[in-house]
């Protein structure tokens, strides 16, 4: 489904390219055709409107990315003089096949020149316009494909929220049953319901307190903790204010990632160190525990990673920083995501 939607934009956006140039073509051909007749009225448009987009792309292809962003202004604009130069030249070259006249006859006339450097400057200025037009129809198309998605997302949510409030109350039974002759498995059912609650209540959310979202790790490691013998050696270190908004479950892809591939049950010897500290306006969020030399292949790119990286890209643009990796008999995790000094009160 995903691949269908990341080739179909691209496929978009270029043939809403070829409809303006049509349309081009098209208003240039018949402007001329009653003067100058059908065949050369053709090649006149096909002629300008090459023109066009050899000025209007060249720019914001090449010039523009490669020059003009990359602070290198005085070769911008020598290099913008000499595509206008070029692409006028070779306009008037074609422009004198087409009408059958010496090349030199065409150029000794001042109107010529002028003629043909002032379409050049404002075809050049119409190529940021083009410009700002393309990136409006990119940043509108990735809008709406967020907003489907989000929407997919929560028809999910509200599928999967299948009487909650029967299930906790279902828990909540099985806690006092059970508490009575097993603290430890009624324990490890409050935590389950705490995290189906997070699940209903606080995953749907655009944010959530990072003292909500560190309470659904430690539910979460506890639950998990259960199934390993002996227990793991856990480290978790944290120096945050916890009113601070994050989104939620963006610290979960790290540490569940530990828990299914970082545990080696053979040997039994597990150390997992977690920091979440919270430092000059950036979260940074760290994990590492030993290698499993029992599992199977490493897959250090798997659809978690990739999931939470892109879901970064939405939220912080390139203001994120994202690394894992092995380091000796270790593998490291490391997150840093900017705060913007939202905060979020838990009424729970």
């Amino acid at each position: 489904m995903r691949k269908n939607i990341g080739f179909k934009r691209p496929a978009t956006l270029v043939g809403l390219q070829y409809l303006v140039w049509a349309a081009v073509l098209l208003i240039g051909f018949f402007a001329m055709i009653s003067s100058d007749g059908v065949k050369r009225s053709a090649a006149f448009a096909v002629n300008n409107t090459c023109f066009y987009a050899l000025i209007i792309y060249g720019n914001i292809r090449l010039l523009y990315p490669r020059l003009y962003q990359k602070k290198q202004h005085v070769l911008y604009i020598a290099a913008s003089i000499l595509l206008l130069l070029l692409a006028g030249a070779g306009r008037g070259y074609i422009r004198s096949v087409i009408e059958n006249q010496p090349l030199s006859s065409g150029w000794r006339d001042p109107a010529t020149w002028l003629t043909f450097f002032l379409s050049g400057i404002t075809v050049f200025v119409l190529s940021f316009i083009f410009r700002l037009a393309l990136a409006y129809f990119v940043i509108k198309q990735a809008s709406e494909e967020a907003l489907l998605q989000r929407s997919q997302v929560e028809l999910k949510l509200l599928r999967a929220q299948v009487q909650p409030h029967f299930l906790f109350n279902t828990l909540n039974n099985m806690y006092y049953e059970a508490y009575l002759d097993s603290p430890r498995t009624a324990q490890l059912i409050e935590r389950l319901s705490e995290i189906m609650r997070y699940f209903v209540d606080q995953s749907s959310r655009d944010t959530v307190a990072l003292s909500t979202e560190v309470e659904f790790l430690d539910n979460y490691i506890q639950l998990e903790k259960i199934r390993i013998q002996p227990e793991p050696d856990i480290h978790f270190e944290r120096r945050f204010d916890g009113s601070i908004a994050v989104p939620p479950m963006l610290l979960m892809t790290f540490v569940e990632n530990i828990f299914k591939h970082g545990i080696d049950k053979i040997s039994g010897v597990n150390t997992i160190s977690i920091s979440l500290i919270q430092e000059d306006g950036y979260l940074h969020f760290a994990t590492k525990n030993t290698i499993n030399r029992h599992a199977g292949p490493a897959t250090p790119n798997g659809s978690g990673l990739q999931n939470l990286r892109q879901r970064l890209s939405i939220l912080y643009n390139d203001n994120f920083q994202l690394e894992t990796g092995a380091d000796g008999e270790h593998f490291v995790a490391f997150l840093k995501i900017p705060l913007h000094g939202t905060t979020v009160y838990d009424r729970r």
